[in-house]
């Protein structure tokens, strides 16, 4: 098996950049945070190797806690150890918090208003559809039988 770190290396910069743009963009929860990690990283960046990734994922699948967020933190870990690993984990985690406060607040405000409701009804449909892809598109690559 191929565990290559990286077959490019970032820049500090663009890999904050990646891990902020992960915290604002990764709805789904863990499965299509992974997927969008695998797309990115492993497909168009190739920062990292097919390999590697699954064999982190395994890892992180077996420990305790929240795996793509694990999984985050120790690919920014490999990719600028402690302090991409620190940028990693900090930038999965706020910029997601912040847009949960912020919709909770819209609910809470405004969300009896029936356009709003639907906004939110478009949400729900888009966030499973995020998820049922990243299950085909993992598990087409994790299980081979």
């Amino acid at each position: 098996m191929d565990l290559n770190i990286s077959t490019g290396h970032p820049t500090f910069r663009e890999d904050f950049r990646f891990w902020l743009k992960l915290g604002f963009i990764s709805f789904g929860g863990p499965t299509g945070q992974i997927s969008v990690m695998y797309t990115e990283l492993v497909e168009k960046k190739k920062w990292i190797s097919e390999d590697r990734f699954l064999h982190a994922l395994n890892y992180c699948m077996i420990l305790p806690g929240p795996e793509a967020q694990q999984l985050a933190i120790y690919i920014g870990w490999l990719l600028h150890r402690t302090k991409g690993g620190i940028a990693a984990g900090l930038l999965f985690v706020l910029p997601s918090a912040l847009i949960l406060w912020m919709l909770s607040s819209i609910y809470i405000i405004w969300g009896h208003v029936s356009c709003i409701m639907a906004i939110f009804d478009g949400l729900k449909s888009a966030v499973l559809a995020i998820v049922l892809l990243a299950v085909i598109r993992i598990g087409r690559r994790a299980l081979k039988n």
